[in-house]
């Protein structure tokens, strides 16, 4: 039975590099295939997962030999700390290892969405020319808005002022001395939102986050600005986003992540039709390059875990 299970997609060339020597089992079917997933764990000492694996006591209770679990990402609502703390389970996120990769989706999502030009194709392909109804605005000269002051945020920040922008961030965990500070406005929340032209958000989902963007929020927003979520799906109340959408109460809105991934009939019917909104499969994160990065973090600290050579 294998030593190291790894039940979703990860760069091979890490496993080969940093895993090799141990028993691993490499299927990123097994994450749809929970049975089976729960068959391997037997006698693994390590699980590699990325978001879609729920590592909850009910899948831990088929692992009794595990040590570890190595995280393709950083946000971990996917994975039960305190029931791994309590079995003495470490959790290795790859902390750092996408930032760049979310930052730059962050930057293009609002690009798109400001300059509105890239919808143009199929009428262009037809023979029309919509010149007017697709003049959009520059990022340039823009305050963006950010929820959450982290490291993902910062380098989003960095990326916003080199395109002219202005940066505000809400950030009550981060300490009113933190260096961090010198290239950001600091701000209430309220006050963040009703001032961004974009939005980013970059938050964990926990019970103080949950739908903090609701209805409220977004009423405070301006009537022309854009919403970005890359962060945790949940943070964003949906239905009320899709509403205000539809009301044209919004300028626009990418969302990378959802309340259920995939979505469900019912979570894909409340954006049908909706113009100037950006859907991805929580993808802000993965790049060619990032999942070299985040593989190879990964799988280095699970070999350490574990015993094997630096």
């Amino acid at each position: 039975m294998a030593t190291i299970v790894i039940s979703e997609f990860m760069d091979e060339a890490a496993i080969r590099e940093h895993l090799a020597g141990f028993d691993v089992l490499y299927d990123p079917k097994l994450v749809d295939d929970p049975p089976r997933l729960q068959a391997a764990l037997a006698d693994a000492r390590a699980l590699v997962v990325r978001n879609r694996t729920q590592v909850r006591p009910a899948l831990l209770a088929h692992a009794p030999k595990l040590e570890c679990v190595g995280r393709l990402g950083v946000g971990l609502d996917n994975i039960d700390v305190d029931a791994c703390r309590a079995r003495g389970i470490a959790v290795y996120p790859a902390t750092g290892a996408n930032d760049l990769s979310v930052a730059e989706y962050v930057i293009t999502a609002a690009l798109v969405l400001l300059r509105r030009a890239w919808y143009a194709t199929d009428a262009v392909i037809a023979g029309k020319w919509p010149r007017m109804a697709l003049i959009g605005r520059e990022l340039s000269g823009r305050r963006l808005g950010l929820v959450g002051y982290g490291a993902i945020a910062r380098e989003t920040a960095a990326r916003a002022r080199a395109l002219g922008m202005t940066v505000t961030a809400y950030d009550p965990h981060l300490p009113a001395d933190h260096a961090a500070w010198r290239d950001a406005e600091r701000a209430t929340l309220d006050a963040l939102l009703a001032s961004a032209d974009v939005v980013s958000l970059h938050v964990p989902l926990t019970d103080e986050t949950r739908h903090m963007i609701g209805a409220r929020a977004l009423a405070r927003m301006k009537p022309d600005a854009i919403l970005v979520n890359a962060a945790r799906g949940g943070v964003v109340d949906e239905a009320a986003l899709a509403a205000a959408l539809r009301a044209k109460r919004l300028g626009g809105a990418a969302l990378d992540v959802f309340e259920a991934e995939p979505l469900d009939a019912a979570g894909g019917a409340k954006f049908a039709g909706l113009e100037n909104l950006i859907l991805t499969p929580h993808v802000a994160g993965v790049t060619e390059e990032s999942n070299v990065r985040v593989s190879a973090v990964t799988a280095a600290a699970v070999r350490r875990h574990l015993g094997g050579a630096a």
